[in-house]
C-alpha cells in the first residue's frame, strides 16, 4: 500500500552499508508517512544486502503493525518516542559508525573542530547518559539530549541522527562519521585541542544554511 515510501526506507537503508556506517545486521532507519500516524523501519535482523521494500515493516506510533510479515527493528520503539515527541522529525537513522560510537564509549561529546561540523551542525553534537536497548528510554534519551542539532552520540552504543527528510538525517549521519574520524585523529595527537569558537561556528552554521546548495524554483 505505501510502496513508494517503503521503496525509499528500504534505499536509505542500503546506503548505510554503502557508506560503512554499518555492519552486519546493525542499524536502521525509520520515516514517519506524511500527515499519518504511521512509521515505516526495517526488519530486525535481516541483512543489509537482502532487504526488500516488501520486507519493510509499517507501524503506528502506538507500535502496532499494520503492514509487514517481519518483526520491526528492536529500536522501533525509541524511534516512535521520538516520533511523539519531536513534530519536526520525519526521518531517524540509527548506526555504529565507528569513530562516532567511540566517542559514545568514552562518553564524550564530538565538539566542532571543522567548518564541516560547524556547517551541518552548528554545535557540538552531544553525548546521552546510558540507555537500555529495547524500550523508550533510548528515545527519551535522544529528546532530552538532542538539543537543536540533528545527531546525537548514545553512551556505550552508537548514533542517532534526524531531520524533516531521509535525505537530511542520512547527511547527518555519514557527515558525522567524517567530522568524528578527524575529530578522533586530532585529538589522538593532541588532546587539548581547542574547537571553533561559539561566533565562528555560529557564523559558519548560518551561512551554510541560507547560502549552500541549488535554490528551489
Amino acid at each position: 500500500m505505501y510502496d513508494k515510501f517503503k521503496e525509499e526506507v528500504c534505499h536509505a537503508n542500503k546506503r548505510l552499508k554503502e557508506n560503512n556506517l554499518v555492519r552486519w545486521t546493525s542499524g536502521n532507519v525509520s520515516y514517519r508517512l506524511p500527515e499519518t500516524d504511521l512509521v515505516i523501519i526495517k526488519p530486525s535482523g535481516v541483512h543489509f544486502d537482502e532487504l526488500t521494500f516488501e520486507s519493510m515493516v509499517v507501524v503506528t506510533l502506538d507500535g502496532e503493525v499494520v503492514e509487514g510479515d517481519l518483526k520491526p527493528s528492536v529500536d522501533t520503539e525509541s524511534h516512535l518516542y521520538v516520533y511523539r515527541h519531536l513534530s519536526h522529525v520525519n526521518s531517524i537513522i540509527h548506526t555504529h559508525s565507528p569513530f562516532a560510537t567511540s566517542f559514545a564509549i568514552r562518553g564524550e561529546s564530538i565538539p566542532a573542530y571543522t567548518t564541516t561540523a560547524a556547517n551541518v551542525f552548528g554545535e557540538s553534537v552531544p553525548c546521552s547518559d546510558y540507555a537500555t536497548i529495547g524500550e523508550h528510554e533510548i528515545g527519551k534519551e535522544i529528546v532530552k539530549h538532542i538539543g537543536s542539532g540533528p545527531a546525537i552520540l548514545l553512551r556505550n552504543h552508537g548514533v542517532f541522527t534526524v531531520g524533516s527528510s531521509i535525505e537530511k538525517a542520512l547527511k547527518a549521519a555519514v557527515i558525522l562519521e567524517e567530522v568524528a574520524e578527524y575529530a578522533y585523529y586530532a585529538t589522538l595527537q593532541e588532546p587539548n585541542i581547542k574547537p571553533l569558537p561559539e561566533e565562528v561556528v555560529a557564523a559558519c552554521y548560518e551561512f551554510y544554511t541560507t547560502s549552500y546548495g541549488q535554490k528551489l524554483k
